[in-house]
């Protein structure tokens, strides 16, 4: 561990309390979303997407059943062929006929074990896939809320890893089925067979269940620390490198790569722990069965000597103990598969059962595409922790064709405007209405076709620029995607990359330059052809070419259309028909740019402070700070 690691670690304050450590993950883990306890419910959850394939489970259940049944015949052909080919004298033809009836049992055990792998193979795949699908589709839908405090990969782990634990269990499930019934097949046959040497055989099981007694619980704990551990891991992996290039630039690499290190160790010891668990079952049934064995050939011995117990009643006894601990230790490895199913499907379901907060409510009505774009707040109050409001009785109204800029200092409440507008959150009190319309009022769809919205950070997905540019309306013809790129001064350097439109862009557009992502977000704003079209700080971060080209783009998009922009470029807020001032979460002031400069309020100072000149500005910031407004930029 470095030094650096360490005297982090150590580092104690006056106060008695440790510093925050930069970590890379969570390293304590709240689990409130993912709860740790063993749920009985998880497997009636899981069946609810079994049970479209009941009659491919039936098909196998009987092919397992028979393929049991054809493991049971086997020493009692076996017996049959001793005792009356060989030793009661039948001779060949008694021999012949066993063989027969043997190559028979075979050729069925074969059948069946055939039938039920491939069915069981299918069946498992396809619930999977339906389990898959199922959870995409809901997080799809799950509110920003659920999204802002869960860690990426702690959810990347539950939607692959866990889906993996869940084929396992699965495939083997079916065969728990047969393992049970050849167990107690077993156990009628030896008795059957001889009551006193079965009953001898069997002496050695409650020693075996003594064992388990103490191994459940243990192992149970084992099972779930590995799972929790594995999540973490995961989650401060995906953190890492999502951060890499802050990592880099403050040099932190060997720091984080110790405290990950941290975790991957913990994850490494409790896996091997829960393996130990797994595997300490097995060499406990190998003892027994040798045990087991050594009863039967000694006092089947004797008894055999004695005369009071046929030879072939002994060989079958002897396979039969050898199979007879298979199933028990089957059944101890299937059980560490259905712990760690258990525990993903308990991980899943929670992630299915997360709560959609923002929904259609069940009269909702659609959102007209003649709708007149006007956008409303009334008495709105909002607060992500509804205790800690950051937007307090927030009232004004955006008529329709009118473009108004929100401006204030960080933390005032205008990124949170602008997503209540799309109804990612729900208010708390008051009501926002586009169109007239109260947004809960509306269908999600028909309010996100009239709504588009242009954001500081573009995020383009995997695929051509074409399929980018149409992204949120897939049916739009290349003739308006190319129309729409030249509108907004992108068609230019789009043609110059390899393929043209045609060009495959990396992971969120990566070999594309920021004010290029940017052009091809404002070109997916004018092919979706809002209403509505809300600007969050779009401009904050291209040069000064580059804004020139997206101002261009600007007043075409907003031609026609109610804009909502958030900027702190001097020529969106000039040009804005109405300037809103938030301050705190409250509305302190409101008018266009020349009224508000003129009123020397809040608005000018902190517009002062933003585009004074160097000179000017420690004058300006102590003016802003006698009126308590922040300097800072959005």
């Amino acid at each position: 561990m470095t030094a650096e690691v360490e005297a982090e670690r150590n580092d104690v304050r006056d106060d008695g309390r440790r510093p925050p450590r930069a970590v890379v993950g969570s390293h304590r883990i709240d689990e409130e979303m993912f709860g740790r306890v063993f749920d009985g419910k998880v497997v009636s959850r899981i069946w609810a997407f079994v049970k479209p394939y009941q009659r491919q489970m039936l098909i196998a259940v009987a092919a397992v059943l028979v393929f049991t049944g054809t493991q049971l015949m086997i020493p009692l052909i076996i017996r049959n062929a001793i005792d009356d080919g060989l030793v009661g004298g039948g001779g060949l033809a008694a021999l012949h006929g066993a063989i027969l009836v043997f190559a028979a049992v075979i050729a069925v055990n074969f059948g069946a074990s055939y039938v039920q792998e491939s069915v069981v193979g299918r069946t498992a795949e396809a619930v999977l896939f339906d389990i898959r699908q199922a959870m995409f589709a809901h997080l799809q839908d799950v509110s920003l809320s659920f999204m802002d405090r869960t860690e990426v990969g702690r959810l990347m782990s539950r939607l692959q890893g866990d889906v993996n634990s869940m084929q396992e269990f699965l495939e083997t499930s079916v065969l728990s089925v047969g393992d049970i019934t050849l167990l107690f097949g077993i156990i009628f046959s030896m008795l059957w067979l001889d009551f006193r040497l079965g009953l001898m055989t069997m002496a050695v099981l409650p020693v075996l269940f003594i064992v388990r007694i103490f191994w459940l619980p243990r192992a149970r704990v084992a099972f779930m620390a590995a799972h929790e551990t594995n999540s973490i891991t995961n989650g401060a992996l995906a953190e890492a490198i999502h951060g890499v290039r802050a990592v880099q630039s403050m040099d932190r690499q060997d720091v984080n790569f110790a405290l990950y290190e941290e975790k991957a160790q913990a994850n490494l010891q409790a896996h091997l722990r829960a393996a130990r668990y797994a595997q300490v079952m097995v060499p406990i049934v190998d003892s027994l069965t040798g045990i087991a064995m050594a009863v039967v050939i000694v006092v089947g011995g004797s008894m055999v000597l004695g005369q009071s117990l046929d030879v072939g009643v002994m060989v079958a006894f002897l396979f039969y103990i050898q199979r007879f601990f298979d199933p028990i230790r089957s059944l101890t490895m299937q059980y560490s598969v259905m712990q760690r199913a258990m525990a993903s499907g308990q991980r899943l379901t929670e992630v299915l059962d997360v709560a959609v907060d923002v929904r259609d409510a069940p009269d909702a009505i659609t959102l007209s595409p003649d709708m007149d774009g006007s956008v409303e707040f009334r008495n709105v109050t909002f607060g992500y922790n509804p205790g800690q409001p950051v937007l307090r009785n927030v009232s004004f109204k955006v008529n329709p064709g009118e473009t108004v800029a929100l401006v204030g200092p960080t933390g005032s409440g205008k990124s949170s405007a602008m997503s209540l507008v799309h109804r990612f959150y729900d208010v708390q009190e008051g009501q926002i209405l586009v169109g007239g319309h109260d947004v809960r009022s509306l269908t999600q769809q028909s309010l996100g076709e009239q709504i588009a919205m242009v954001l500081q950070e573009p995020y383009l997905f995997t695929g051509t620029v074409l399929e980018n540019i149409r992204y949120t309306k897939t049916d739009a013809s290349r003739e308006d995607v190319i129309a729409a790129a030249e509108a907004v001064g992108a068609h230019s350097f789009i043609m110059a990359l390899p393929d043209g439109y045609d060009t495959e862009l990396g992971e969120r557009g990566g070999n594309l330059s920021l004010g290029q992502r940017q052009l091809l977000s404002f070109a997916r704003a004018l092919v979706a052809n809002a209403k509505v079209l809300v600007l969050d700080e779009a401009t904050a971060s291209v040069d000064s070419y580059t804004e020139r080209q997206i101002q261009k783009a600007l007043e075409l998009l907003l031609k026609g259309r109610t804009g909502l922009v958030i900027a702190h470029r001097l020529a969106t807020i000039r040009g804005a028909d109405r300037i809103i001032v938030l301050q705190n979460g409250e509305l302190i002031e409101e008018g266009n740019h020349d009224q508000l400069m003129a009123n020397a309020g809040p608005y000018a100072r902190l517009y002062n402070v933003s585009y004074a000149s160097f000179d000017d500005l420690p004058e300006v910031a102590a003016d802003a700070d006698s009126d308590d407004m922040t300097a800072s930029r959005t």
